[in-house]
């Protein structure tokens, strides 16, 4: 059952682990890419509805996980999990969630609790399974009630690596997997603060012709610069940017003092658009799919997008020395800024496509040809 903070309970089929737990309720428009769905960090603290009916049809693999686990709470779907029909496969979905923690919840009308979330916002809800059907509906309300909600939460603390790593592995290739090309020493080197990165954005780097090293969320200016960056990148991650803001926005305006090209995405985008003195504030309901349009400012191009944020840069509180290049034309959200002589540049939106559309490699490109 998945039980609101108002006291709406909601009834289905549970799958995956049994237990409970809390956290934010929120919906998903992507068709496919579930797995990268669940197991993305910037997921942290929430339960997704996926609004695509049919979830698991094509099963798990490895190759497709954006970390080592799921970060998503659980997950709330219209249909039940079916057997797997893909050649990828090497696994149920059902069966994966299991073994990794995390609820399923099927039989559900998606169609209408995305209506409710559209309508009031995301609330703070429970996701409970229990195989015997047997549940303290009262404890479960109180739970979902005393949850102090993602505003003014630093998660990314929860979701980082614990220390500087090397990255290795490029995009992914058919028969290959994720293989580099041998070649990383020679590159243009991107020091990456995580603060809860998709494995593919790394990724993505590599393939633009860069060598990343990977640092914690709590890295300080000197742990940076100690690397000799050509460039630094911002991931995106989970929580309130406000909140990470506290220990990560000092370190982002001491690397734009030093004229180091800065790149960063959804989290990041929101952590350098504090640096640079703007505001952030808590979305209704959030954007989170893989079809969202976005017009480039530049040019008047629209890309599709990837997203998944429910924070966003105030639009009217970009200071002078900063412009604004994206917009959300779903809402008329900002979705991408830079500074004005260009060497320090984010977005809201996912580049990477894990899940989604490729509209926006260009970004990838741009970077590591700036610090090239």
């Amino acid at each position: 059952m998945l039980v609101l903070a108002d006291g709406t309970c909601i009834w289905g089929r549970g799958f995956g682990a049994e237990g409970a737990a809390v956290g934010e309720l929120c919906f998903h428009t992507a068709m496919t890419g579930y797995q990268e769905i669940m197991t993305d960090p910037s997921f942290a603290g929430q339960i997704i509805t996926f609004t695509f009916p049919h979830i698991g049809n094509v099963g798990v693999n490895e190759d497709d996980a954006e970390a080592d686990a799921p970060h998503a709470l659980g997950m709330v779907v219209r249909e039940n999990v079916t057997a797997p029909s893909n050649f990828r496969s090497t696994g149920r979905l059902d069966d994966w969630l299991k073994r990794l923690g995390r609820i399923g919840l099927s039989g559900v009308d998606t169609r209408a609790l995305t209506r409710r979330i559209r309508e009031q916002g995301a609330p703070n809800a429970v996701i409970a399974h229990a195989a015997d059907g047997v549940f303290d509906v009262s404890a479960l309300t109180a739970m979902a009630q005393g949850w102090a909600g993602l505003e003014g939460m630093d998660l990314a603390r929860d979701v980082t690596v614990d220390g500087a790593q090397a990255w290795a592995g490029g995009a992914w290739r058919p028969g290959h997997g994720y293989a580099g090309d041998g070649a990383e020493a020679a590159r243009p080197h991107v020091v990456a603060i995580d603060y809860g990165a998709k494995r593919n954005i790394y990724r993505n780097l590599v393939k633009a012709g860069a060598r990343v090293t990977v640092l914690p969320a709590t890295a300080s200016f000197g742990d940076v610069m100690a690397q000799n960056p050509d460039g630094v990148f911002l991931s995106n991650g989970p929580g309130d940017p406000a909140a990470t803001g506290e220990y990560a926005v000092p370190v982002i305006r001491a690397l734009l003092d030093t004229g180091t090209p800065v790149f960063g995405i959804c989290l990041g985008h929101q952590l350098l658009g504090l640096a640079l003195g703007a505001k952030t504030v808590k979305m209704h309901q959030g954007h989170r799919g893989a079809n969202h349009p976005v017009k480039r400012l530049s040019d008047g191009a629209v890309e599709i997008t990837s997203m998944n944020h429910g924070f966003a840069v105030e639009r009217g509180s970009l200071p002078q020395g900063v412009r604004e290049t994206h917009v959300s034309l779903f809402d008329g959200s900002n979705a991408g800024l830079e500074t004005a002589d260009g060497r320090a540049f984010s977005v809201q939106y996912h580049p990477e496509a894990s899940p989604g559309p490729q509209d926006s490699f260009y970004l990838f490109e741009r970077f590591v040809g700036m610090i090239g």
